[in-house]
């Protein structure tokens, strides 16, 4: 006598919940670097000074905040000279603001792409992160040019021994820059809100970050919002690391990094979880 065989079919999901496919996204580096390419070309293809406005943009938004809020407002600078006061944060903010940015608007901007070829979708925020990392060395290494002129000259300038932390400065950043980009490359595929809010909440946060003010002047019933913001410790640092003014504190840094990460994970996972619909939904 013959027993029929039954079988069951079981749909499992391709992926978890902290499935991040890092494995398969290495495979994909060649694509990754074309992507950089695209981020970084057309960006001064047809323009007359071409890379030299990566450059330009800094030094010129240096010198106007050096006579507006220098010479007009006159904000301290603990002593510093305002050139180097200055520049050191423009610089690392161009950094964050604009790889933020790109991440930010990875799945709105590219559905076109999605829906046509796959590869994992991570790789186009990374990419606009690390094109917005190769103008950043740029500017960086104006900074330097500028920096070894105030010091040889005899300036005030006192570099730290936290100078050798500067990588790990410009990681943090990453991972901030990275991780709320995605956050928010996540929400607003469902909430277009957020892209007529992004430029206006950069600006906002730009001013409540030590950029074109020294912390040390906050009045006490305020310190709070410098210890809230969490970049806050990031720029101090980088500003105490090359010119030895600032209020650094080592554990502010720390706690920063710890939410640094922290941030970027929710932003894979949930940048993960969004791309599986982002066609359909956008």
């Amino acid at each position: 006598m013959q027993t029929k065989q039954h079988w069951q079919l079981e749909i499992k999901p391709k992926s978890g919940l902290l499935d991040l496919k890092l494995r398969e996204f290495w495979q994909y580096r060649d694509l990754l670097l074309l992507f950089v390419r695209r981020e970084l070309v057309p960006t001064y293809k047809q323009t007359i000074l071409g890379p030299l406005w990566f450059v330009l943009q800094p030094l010129l938004t240096t010198l106007v905040y050096s006579i507006v809020f220098g010479m007009v407002a006159r904000i301290p600078t603990d002593g510093a000279p305002q050139l180097l006061f200055y520049l050191p944060g423009i610089v690392l903010w161009n950094f964050f603001s604009t790889s933020f940015l790109k991440s930010s608007s990875t799945l709105v901007a590219n559905t076109h792409i999605f829906g046509k070829v796959y590869f994992p979708r991570l790789v186009i925020p990374v990419s606009g992160l690390l094109a917005s990392m190769v103008n950043f060395g740029i500017q960086f290494c104006l900074f330097l040019v500028i920096f070894s002129v105030y010091y040889f000259t005899g300036s005030k300038v006192n570099p730290s021994a936290w100078i050798l932390a500067f990588p790990a400065l410009i990681l943090i950043v990453s991972t901030y820059s990275l991780g709320l980009g995605l956050i928010v490359s996540s929400l607003t595929i469902r909430y277009r809100d957020l892209t007529h809010f992004l430029s206006f909440g950069v600006q906002l946060l730009m001013y409540a970050t030590p950029i074109i003010y020294p912390a040390s002047i906050i009045p006490a019933n305020y310190k709070w919002v410098s210890y809230v913001n969490p970049l806050s410790p990031i720029f101090e640092a980088f500003r105490f690391s090359f010119l030895g003014s600032g209020l650094f504190n080592i554990l502010h840094l720390l706690l920063s990094f710890v939410v640094g990460v922290l941030i970027m994970f929710i932003g894979i996972v949930m940048f993960n979880q969004a791309q599986r619909t982002s066609i359909d939904t956008v």
